[in-house]
């Protein structure tokens, strides 16, 4: 059997893929999850092992049921054990619209992926982590949710993306106070204006926004930033909170006056 093993979703670049490589070079073995770039997918298993670390890429659309089922049976085949699930899948909606004309169609796609597919396979996990900690077979195991400053900050022309990362903070918080009994702690880290492929449309704006002094630190923010505050998380220095949010966010939650 592996010894610590992580799950990151949508692991095949961007912020995922920032997690799976920094998990990987804190000697996790890293199940690296994507559901339709196979080619990024095997990038990230071979910059992890460039690293000297170890990891597998599995198919899977966490959107459809019999995928996560998949997911799960995969991956406890190959290693034995999930110490960590990290939430990290997500989507922007295809086309920017007004809360008044958003269609059913971006707004199922949008929450399917960012709030019922997490959910459902963390529930699943949860449920498995219980039987394996029984078994004496984990300990301390982890779930991480990669949610958004939009779990809090209005954006009417993606009012679906900011809803479903707000359903992400409570998803959080009700699976924090449902698994603490099993000493499994749940954690939201919540990024700010982080250069991806999913910003990197709205450079410029962003550019100038910073320069401004949207965020105490002037700058935009990377993978690394995200993967630093999971490695953390993962490596069990915050043991006695759970439910936390952990913002890395160039200070962005800030009221200022």
């Amino acid at each position: 059997m592996a010894d610590r093993v992580a799950l990151v979703t949508g692991a095949s670049r961007g912020i995922g893929r920032g997690i799976a490589v920094a998990l990987g070079a804190a000697d996790w073995q890293v199940a690296v999850n994507y559901r339709g770039n196979e080619m990024a997918a095997n990038q990230t298993v071979a910059a992890i092992q460039a690293d000297g670390g170890t990891a597998h890429s599995f198919q899977a659309d966490i959107t459809i049921s019999t995928d996560r089922a998949r997911l799960i049976d995969q991956v406890m085949e190959r290693y034995g054990r999930i110490d960590i699930l990290v939430n990290n899948a997500g989507v922007a909606p295809s086309q920017r619209m007004d809360v008044l004309e958003v269609t059913v169609e971006s707004y199922e796609q949008v929450m399917d992926t960012n709030l019922k597919g997490p959910f459902f396979l963390t529930q699943q996990v949860a449920n498995m982590m219980i039987d394996l900690l029984r078994a004496g077979t984990i300990e301390s195991p982890k779930i991480v949710n990669i949610s958004s400053i939009s779990a809090y900050a209005s954006s009417p022309n993606r009012g679906e993306y900011c809803m479903s990362k707000a359903g992400m903070s409570m998803m959080t918080l009700l699976f924090a106070d449902r698994l603490a009994e099993y000493g499994i702690n749940v954690y939201e880290v919540r990024p700010g204006i982080i250069a991806t492929d999913m910003t990197s449309t709205v450079t410029e704006k962003y550019d100038s926004l910073i320069a401004e002094g949207l965020t105490p630190i002037r700058r935009w923010g990377h993978p690394d930033d995200v993967a630093k505050a999971v490695v953390a998380l993962a490596e069990n220095y915050l043991p006695f909170s759970t439910g936390e949010v952990i913002n890395v966010d160039g200070g962005f939650h800030f009221r200022r006056l």
